[in-house]
């Protein structure tokens, strides 16, 4: 399977909703604590069977740590990025690198940690930050649509709704995941998901109605948002906090999760033994994970031992040639 030796630190990979053999990761310098950080666009050969090479076909350098990345939907070249001093930076691919970043949107006052563009309206992307806000963007302004400052602590992720266009989930280390409707004058709901810091969520592809939240506690926890009162799944595996859920784009019940405990694993949460498999390729904290839209099965991760790697569900993520050293910085 394939790998990708990085300069900087993972913290997060997206795979592109237009091509199957394209991914973005977002890195950062010194563990994301203090430094640069960098975008690579990668390349994966030979997609389709989540085999082949995987190769740099542009970078973007940035002056501060790339906590998150998310692709445009309406817009192949058009990439989002979380950035540790505060701003979200909107990059094009098909522009020279001079016109890079196209905008640097800097209004959060602390760092942001998550980015999502909107599936369903296509117009719209979300940034959640340390300074406990949400922000509401579109491409065509130069200043928020709007803030949504209801969380007590820092909010470390925002996922928009993959059915409702108006509605997304944010989570919190206030303890709380809140669900929002953009038209409304404040949150919907306030989940009170776990005892920790909640660090993750995503929405169920098939069922607008479930979301999963992953925590300090180790935990992941999976709720129907019309009767919350407890959870419909709880998942017990990983051995520290669990930085990162994702749901399937292919089937409903299928949950890939990564921790700071260095492991990739996948649940059902609808088998009463839901760990389904548990993959162990980093040696540093793995704490950026999606899985492909395009390809069924396809998974990839990002961890502070400077790895990418790419490979079908099911397959050994180590299985591939030796990677070279990354190259020196100038």
């Amino acid at each position: 399977m394939p790998r990708f030796k990085l300069t900087f630190h993972g913290y997060a990979v997206r795979f592109s909703p237009f091509y199957e053999h394209r991914l973005a990761v977002g890195t950062s310098q010194n563990f994301g604590i203090l430094g640069n950080g960098r975008i690579h666009i990668l390349d994966l050969a030979g997609a389709g069977a989540g085999a082949g090479d995987i190769s740099e076909t542009l970078s973007f350098d940035t002056a501060d740590g790339v906590y998150d990345v998310s692709w445009s939907e309406s817009n192949d070249n058009i990439l989002i990025s979380a950035t540790g001093d505060g701003s979200v930076k909107v990059w094009d691919l098909a522009a020279p690198p001079t016109a890079n970043p196209l905008r640097s949107l800097h209004e959060h006052s602390r760092e942001v940690q998550s980015v999502d563009y909107n599936p369903v309206r296509r117009d719209s992307f979300l940034s959640a930050a340390w300074d406990d806000t949400v922000k509401l963007w579109t491409l065509d302004r130069p200043a928020s649509v709007r803030t949504f400052k209801e969380h007590a602590y820092c909010v470390y992720a925002a996922a928009w709704n993959p059915r409702h266009a108006d509605v997304f989930a944010s989570a919190s280390g206030d303890c709380t995941v809140r669900v929002w409707d953009v038209r409304e004058s404040g949150s919907t709901m306030i989940i009170p998901g776990h005892e920790f810091e909640i660090l993750t969520c995503d929405w169920n592809k098939y069922n607008d109605c479930v979301i999963a939240t992953g925590s300090v506690d180790k935990s992941i926890r999976v709720w129907d948002v019309r009767s919350y009162r407890a959870p419909i799944s709880v998942m017990n595996g990983h051995g520290y906090p669990v930085r990162k859920v994702k749901f399937s784009p292919h089937h409903g019940s299928f949950i890939a999760s990564c921790s700071y405990d260095m492991s990739v694993c996948c649940w059902d949460y609808q088998l009463e033994d839901a760990l389904v498999s548990r993959y162990e390729q980093h040696t540093e904290f793995a704490v950026g994970l999606d899985m492909s839209v395009l390809v069924e099965g396809l998974l990839a991760s990002a961890g502070w031992d400077q790895l990418v790697y790419v490979w079908q569900h099911g397959s050994d993520p180590m299985a591939g040639p030796p990677l070279p050293p990354p190259p020196m910085m100038g």
